[in-house]
């Protein structure tokens, strides 16, 4: 499935050392003049001080005439200006742990092993485009993420972390029960990117440690409630109040160390990978969950 969303539907290609990435958004409403200058501040922050540092421009092929949207498919591009193919020679037979690289070889039979291919974070170049316009379709709602590093930096090692998001100016009634929920669909979403590896909303897991009369949301007069334990939501539905939910991401799995790879031949192999890798690359990510955020919700409110 390259396919996210029903309304509003994003169709992302390309690989990690290809010649390019890009996607086709299908359902998009004519007469929508696109920030070409959002779009760009989305993508360096998506960039950030990655060690692979990528023009990420991009060339829009259809869907648009003098920067307005025409209700027709939007397709457009990016180009891997600085992919380096050569680097992962050394993992044509062989499968680092913790990587993609065993599953896509044993459920496709065959794969790119080029940085992970479709498996790299690479491809969330076009999710954060699609996201952006996304976004300027619903100038009402406000998405801010923010991230937390809990570990120090250490030379030979990696780090994960966790995006915190808040979603304002969502209306009480989004959310389709019982399996549109609101918070299902933005698990689902959250998930979907590389390296996550957990979420909850509101009290989240802290929740399984709270008595019933600490947990529930007491109202106010206006129909807001004293607490967000819940994060915005009950039944599946938005319930007006701020929606809060955190995506925790595991640590970047190539490692600046030597480490032993499974090789096809059913032995193992000490391989130090080549590449540029982030030795923390949650720093980039709270564009990438605003951007599936923004996905997610406006799939609802088309």
């Amino acid at each position: 499935m390259n396919t996210y969303g029903e309304r509003f539907r994003v169709t992302t290609y390309g690989e990690s050392h290809g010649l390019a990435v890009g996607a086709i958004i299908d359902g998009c409403p004519a007469g929508i003049a696109i920030d070409m200058d959002a779009i760009a501040s989305a993508l360096a922050r998506r960039r950030n001080e990655a060690p692979r540092q990528e023009v990420d421009e991009v060339r829009f092929l259809s869907g648009l005439k003098d920067g307005i949207t025409l209700g027709t498919p939007i397709a457009f591009e990016i180009d891997n200006v600085q992919a380096r193919p050569a680097d992962y020679d050394v993992l044509q037979h062989c499968f680092r742990p913790g990587h993609a690289d065993y599953t896509y070889q044993m459920k496709y039979g065959l794969r790119d092993h080029r940085g992970g291919g479709r498996a790299s974070a690479r491809e969330t170049v076009a999710r954060v485009v699609a996201g952006c316009i996304a976004r300027q379709l619903m100038p009402e709602v406000d998405i801010a993420a923010t991230v937390a590093i809990p570990l120090p930096d250490r030379d030979d090692d990696t780090r994960g972390g966790i995006v915190s998001c808040r979603i304002d100016g969502i209306p009480v009634g989004i959310g389709e029960p019982l399996f549109g929920k609101l918070g299902a669909q933005l698990a689902a979403a959250m998930m979907s990117i590389p390296s996550a590896i957990g979420f909850e909303m509101g009290s989240g897991f802290a929740a399984a440690g709270m008595y019933g009369s600490e947990f529930i949301d007491r109202w106010n007069p206006d129909g807001s409630t004293q607490t967000n334990h819940c994060g915005g939501v009950q039944g599946g539905i938005s319930n007006g109040m701020p929606i809060e939910f955190r995506v925790a991401f595991h640590p970047v799995a190539t490692l600046p160390q030597e480490v032993e790879c499974l090789g096809d031949d059913g032995l193992m192999h000490p391989l130090s990978v080549g590449g540029r890798h982030d030795r923390c690359a949650v720093q980039r990510a709270p564009v990438i969950v605003e951007a599936m955020t923004a996905l997610c919700l406006i799939n609802y409110l088309l």
